[in-house]
């Protein structure tokens, strides 16, 4: 027996499945992620200096899990722009966000309370989009389980995969910021949730697709809340990935670091030995001394 059903929660899940996420859900998603763009150091002067620059990384935080998704399928990328409702709602509030008069519409939107409705609306249509990648992937690749974890990961988080180009198309450039190399709540989350969704629609998870959507939207929604409210960057997971990882993956070792730093150590002294502070200048009176006892030396 699944524990939706020992809970009768599956009337409500599926409920909760079939709701419709356009426009109300879809707005609150567009308000929350070009209120993250809008945070973005030199995005405010961008839209000032070239507005079209600044639209296209909106669109990008708006569409970009869908354009990548797109690319790895090797269907055409701009194909979501194609639902002219979305991209006219998406284009309404990036203008709001950015040239509302007196920036009515910003501060009412980044309001606390007010935001975190937004945040946990936003989480709604997260696990949904990661829900149908998996599905979408499933469709055409009917036994590629990598597959579908890939799409529904860059489903779920792939506008923090591509914030990368997202900057250059900002004027700015930070590799060291690339999401893979520090993912996140949201990408880490994103990543655990498609495996879950994988292995549900491989049916090697027995739980109904709406109680997972469910459940796994619920937690989305009382960690992201909780982190808003809050200002927390730690994630929930950490404590597991900090028993598990040393276990699996080793740790790194602190000879190592330790020969690192003795080697610095070491070079770091030899430069100090090896340069020693030039002799003073000689004076002018100096200098004509020194010639007048050569000139004497050579007339002896």
């Amino acid at each position: 027996m699944e524990l939706a059903g020992a809970l009768q929660l599956g009337e409500l899940a599926a409920a909760f499945a079939a709701l419709p996420i356009f426009p109300l859900f879809d707005a609150a998603y567009f308000i929350v992620s070009i209120l993250y763009l809008k945070y973005e150091p030199g995005a405010v002067e961008l839209s000032r200096k070239s507005p079209f620059a600044s639209w296209l990384c909106a669109m990008l935080h708006c569409f970009g899990s869908y354009i990548l998704a797109d690319l790895l399928l090797a269907e055409p990328p701009i194909g979501c722009f194609s639902n002219n409702a979305s991209v006219i709602l998406a284009t309404a509030v990036w203008y709001l966000i950015f040239f509302c008069p007196m920036n009515l519409f910003y501060k009412c939107v980044s309001f606390l309370p007010v935001k975190l409705i937004f945040v946990a609306m936003k989480e709604v249509v997260r696990v949904r989009k990661i829900a149908a990648g998996v599905h979408h992937a499933h469709h055409l690749y009917h036994h590629g389980w990598f597959i579908m974890m890939a799409i529904g990961w860059v489903k779920g988080s792939g506008v923090a995969l591509m914030s990368n180009f997202e900057q250059l198309l900002r004027g700015v450039w930070k590799p060291e910021t690339n999401e893979v190399l520090h993912m996140s709540f949201p990408t880490k989350a994103s990543l655990y949730g498609t495996v879950l969704f994988t292995l549900q629609r491989t049916h090697w998870l027995p739980i109904s697709e709406a109680n997972l959507i469910f459940f796994f939207t619920m937690f989305m929604i009382v960690c992201k809340v909780f982190m808003t409210a809050t200002h927390s960057h730690a994630s929930p997971f950490a404590p597991v990935e900090n028993f598990i990882c040393p276990v699996l993956f080793g740790t790194v070792s602190s000879g190592h670091s330790s020969h690192h730093h003795h080697h610095h150590d070491h070079q770091h002294g030899a430069s100090h030995e090896g340069s020693h502070p030039p002799p003073p200048a000689k004076s002018k009176e100096e200098l004509n001394e020194g010639t007048r006892k050569r000139k004497a030396k050579k007339a002896e």
